[in-house]
């Protein structure tokens, strides 16, 4: 629904009154998102000691130095996982549209299908599924 048409008087509020509530939205959340960062930061106390800017793990004390390597495999399993995860969920959209796309869609998912199967083989190649080297 859109505001009447813009008279000489008020030529600069034509706008989609649609948008209003969204508008409100972005600015309750901005209002919050400055009360929750600034009152702390200026209410709350400053005073700093030995302790309490030493690191902790979980409290307690770290027995290691936080500089050590640490393994990749982690990390490995973690993009593997996000990669494959991610390319399924673009299956869905093709999913409800399939019987409209026909051949061409056929043909798009087999081409989705041999790039996702080409990454896949890439990877087991690399060892990246092995958990210990």
């Amino acid at each position: 629904m859109w505001l009447p048409e813009p008279t000489a008087d008020h030529e600069d509020m034509f706008m989609p009154i649609s948008y209003l509530p969204l508008l409100i939205l972005f600015v309750i959340i901005l209002l919050f998102a400055i009360v929750a960062i600034g009152f702390p930061t200026l209410l709350g106390p400053r005073r700093t000691s030995k302790i309490k800017v030493e690191p902790y793990e979980s409290g307690l004390t770290p027995f290691v130095s936080p500089r050590r390597r640490f393994p990749i495999h982690y990390y490995m399993t973690a993009v593997l996982f996000m990669i494959f995860d991610v390319e399924v969920i673009f299956l869905f959209p093709w999913a409800v549209l399939a019987k409209k796309l026909k051949v061409f869609g056929l043909v798009e998912i087999g081409l989705f299908f041999l790039i996702l199967i080409i990454g896949y083989i890439y990877a087991w190649r690399k060892d990246a599924f092995t958990w210990e080297r």
